[in-house]
């Protein structure tokens, strides 16, 4: 499992687990609800009781009236609507009045009172009935939404701990990569002053200087690469450049150290586009962008940069003719760890989005790709 897939368990186990706990409280608060719906059915079931021995006529020689008032005034907040045979409402208890006033109104009621609960029947004898209708009292009714509340809870806190989690491991990698550039910037810086010392060395001992020429531009580069590392978690500073210049001085240097199976082509406008711009890390930027093009092409096929100018921005294009993208696959492949390749960490395109989008202020992104015949990178920066 490589890191992204590590990093995507976590994440999913956070909130299936938060999930699991909001379904276990929301389901014993339904059965909660359930008993305090049942225990108010129990309930209404004996004040229908009290109100029946109340309207029998002849009334039961053996009711207590002082028990039956009791239980019919001990009902002080659920509402009860009584109807006759017919559905004519006879009286209501716990009901605003003025409610009945408009029958349309009335009838509403009533109807939301028939959905709420099963009615209960009263038997007056001779064959007459009264209905009960009755609905849920204030602290069910309360009780209701109490599950919305909880729901609201859940998704804040799981949105909570994925924020905490998220940014913790975000700083932890960050500041893992800084001290790793860092640490390898020093360990090049040794060996790297034995090699400009060596090359004062051949100097003197009249080598041919077109060998001393080459070891020296690669010395340079060296010199490159540990500046770009040093930089790392570090804020660069930005100097007004010439994007077609900086540009034109990256391809000139891939395109001589690159697999002569490799077609390059840049295409440019005249004259100068002035951008914000770090040159050494915008130059590890297009490299990467450049050697995740080879790759996909499998080191043969055509590769074309290109640059073009808007009002406000300049766009950098990076064109292969490799194995191409799922569309899917367009944002993921910007995440750390994430790699096609058998070999390699895939930190490029995290480092070359992280360069240009958080040091440079621009954006950067799979303009477009098909499957087997290409991709194209499109770099966007702010013009000055």
């Amino acid at each position: 499992m490589n890191f992204t897939d590590e990093r995507t368990f976590n994440r999913w186990f956070i909130i299936i687990s938060c999930l699991i706990v909001v379904g276990l409280v929301l389901w014993n608060t339904s059965i909660f609800f359930q008993r305090l719906k049942e225990d108010e059915r129990a309930k209404m079931s004996v004040w229908a009781k009290a109100q029946e021995a109340l309207d029998r006529d002849p009334a039961p020689e053996d009711a207590d009236l002082d028990l039956i008032l009791e239980i019919l005034n001990n009902n002080t907040t659920i509402p009860i609507i009584h109807t006759d045979a017919d559905g004519e409402i006879a009286y209501t208890t716990n009901i605003d009045p003025g409610k009945l006033e408009d029958p349309e109104r009335a009838e509403k009621l009533l109807a939301s009172l028939k959905d709420e609960n099963e009615p209960i029947i009263i038997n007056l004898g001779n064959g007459e009935k009264q209905y009960i209708y009755y609905g849920n009292s204030p602290v069910l009714n309360s009780l209701k939404y109490y599950p919305i509340g909880l729901v609201l809870i859940g998704f804040l806190f799981i949105g909570v701990v994925y924020f905490f989690y998220t940014t913790t491991k975000n700083s932890e990698q960050n500041k893992l990569w800084a001290g790793m550039a860092k640490e390898t910037a020093h360990q090049i810086g040794t060996p790297l002053s034995s090699l400009i010392g060596w090359t004062e060395i051949l100097k003197q001992e009249n080598v041919n200087e077109s060998y001393i020429t080459e070891m020296e531009k690669d010395i340079t580069r060296l010199e490159t690469i540990t500046e770009r590392f040093s930089k790392i978690g570090s804020s660069p500073i930005l100097e007004k450049t010439n994007i077609i210049e900086a540009t034109q001085n990256s391809y000139d240097y891939l395109k001589t150290r690159s697999s002569r199976l490799i077609e390059f082509s840049i295409d440019t406008p005249q004259g100068n586009i002035p951008v914000m711009l770090n040159r050494q890390l915008y130059s590890w930027t297009i490299e990467n962008l450049v050697k995740n093009a080879i790759d996909a092409m499998r080191g043969k096929g055509k590769l074309n940069i290109s640059v073009q100018e808007e009002q406000k921005w300049a766009h950098i294009f990076i064109k292969d003719t490799g194995k191409g993208l799922e569309k899917n696959k367009f944002k993921l492949i910007f995440e750390p760890g994430h790699t096609s390749k058998k070999r390699g960490w895939g930190l490029g395109l995290s480092l070359a989005k992280r360069i240009i989008e958080g040091y440079h202020h621009g954006r950067i992104k799979v303009a477009e790709s098909e499957i087997n015949k290409g991709t194209t990178f499109k770099i966007s920066l702010r013009k000055v």
